[in-house]
């Protein structure tokens, strides 16, 4: 589990997962003579020896006879075990950045300057979605409240809903549609099985389908963040969002160590590159957002996207509320965010990845669907250092 067992299917369709690719560089700058390694290797988890999916398959066998406390208590006597992991690093795992800036400085070797695409639109820095797994009908009775804070701040959410786990309350629902926020679907059972199997993930992923259908829903994220890249290639959602950029202490350790887009075959994966906060203040028992501002001041330093996924059923004490109203409040304050829903983010990275950047003969222009919103960004070394200038607006 978790380990791409068909290079064919993760290349098919999409994007090429190469940095240039990742960075959208302009066409005139050729090729450096010896590449960066292949970032599928991360991307994918090819480099992840899953030594305990064994004890993933008893936990959830067990799970449905195990009290709340004691599945909590094994947790975190886990934890030691967890973050004895010396790669990828956890909350801040930066291999993918370095790759780009040693990439970069390749390419300056052999031009003066290397124009790309800017990551976002409109000249923002970063991006900021944030999402909730609504994983009991408790959770989904809590919706409300969140999204009312959200509403107030001036945020937009969406809430992904596991379809036979719990009865779903269609007027709460209804409410939230109606309100701007986005539905998406979250697994089918929530029990740890949906990759158990070709012959169960065939099954399931049917039902899924059906229920996105049915919901008009465009996301996926499977339950526990239970993953397998090869398998994935067959979701029918425009974007799935269920690979931590990285995370130890979930089921499935490991990550994308990406903190940008990116294509799994034809759907796009927005990584969840925030710690959860059930990761936070049940397993780790935490008690202020320390982590997640420090998160976002780096994701944001590098141009990434901020994806935080919130679970209502943890957020019914009103200190863990009180977090996430801090935390809101953290991000209003942040400059050049783009925050928007899920899909709007997957519908930007599809357009910019079939945008480039042409020499018209009177300067650099971004042609494509991305160009009335991309802008070019200019990469120079000075002083030996990659440093970047951003121009607003898809010409030179």
């Amino acid at each position: 589990m978790g380990m791409p067992d068909n290079a064919t299917a993760l290349a098919a369709g999409g994007a090429r997962s190469t940095l240039r690719e990742l960075l959208k560089v302009s066409a005139g700058i050729p090729e450096p003579p010896q590449l960066s390694p292949p970032i599928e290797e991360y991307l994918y988890e090819r480099y992840v020896q899953d030594t305990h999916g064994w004890k993933r398959r008893v936990y959830y066998a067990l799970k449905p006879v195990i009290p709340r406390t004691i599945q909590l208590a094994l947790r975190q006597r886990f934890t030691a075990v967890q973050a004895a992991a010396a790669f990828p690093a956890w909350p801040i795992e930066p291999v993918l950045t370095k790759a780009i800036d040693t990439y970069l400085r390749s390419l300056l070797q052999h031009a003066a300057e290397v124009p790309r695409l800017s990551f976002w639109p409109d000249g923002n820095r970063f991006a900021f979605a944030l999402t909730h797994d609504v994983e009991m009908d408790a959770g989904l009775r809590r919706a409300p409240a969140l999204a009312a804070l959200e509403q107030k701040l001036g945020f937009v959410s969406s809430w992904n809903l596991v379809p036979e786990r719990y009865p779903i309350d269609w007027q709460i629902v209804d409410r939230l549609r109606a309100d701007g926020f986005e539905i998406g679907v979250h697994g089918l059972k929530h029990d740890g099985r949906l990759f158990h199997s070709r012959a169960v993930y065939e099954k399931r992923l049917a039902k899924i389908h059906a229920y996105a259908r049915q919901w008009g829903a465009s996301g996926f994220r499977s339950p526990s963040t239970l993953r397998n890249a090869a398998w994935m290639t067959e979701l029918k959602f425009e974007y799935d969002s269920s690979f931590p950029d990285t995370d130890p202490y979930e089921p499935q350790a490991g990550g994308c160590c990406s903190i940008w887009p990116y294509f799994i075959g034809e759907v796009v994966e927005l990584p969840l590159t925030m710690p959860q906060d059930h990761t936070l203040f049940e397993i780790l028992n935490q008690h202020d957002i320390s982590t997640w501002r420090e998160k976002v001041e780096w994701i944001a330093s590098h141009g990434g996207l901020v994806v935080l996924n919130v679970h209502p059923d943890y957020m019914l004490e009103s200190a863990r509320f009180a977090f996430y109203e801090e935390f809101l409040h953290f991000m209003k304050s942040q400059n050049g965010m783009w925050h928007v829903r899920p899909r709007e983010i997957s519908r930007w990275w599809r357009d910019r990845n079939r945008s480039e950047i042409r020499d018209t003969g009177i300067g650099l222009m971004v042609e494509g669907p991305a160009a009335a919103r991309a802008s070019i960004v200019r990469h120079v070394l000075r002083d030996g250092i990659v440093t970047t200038v951003t121009h607003t607006g898809g010409k030179k």
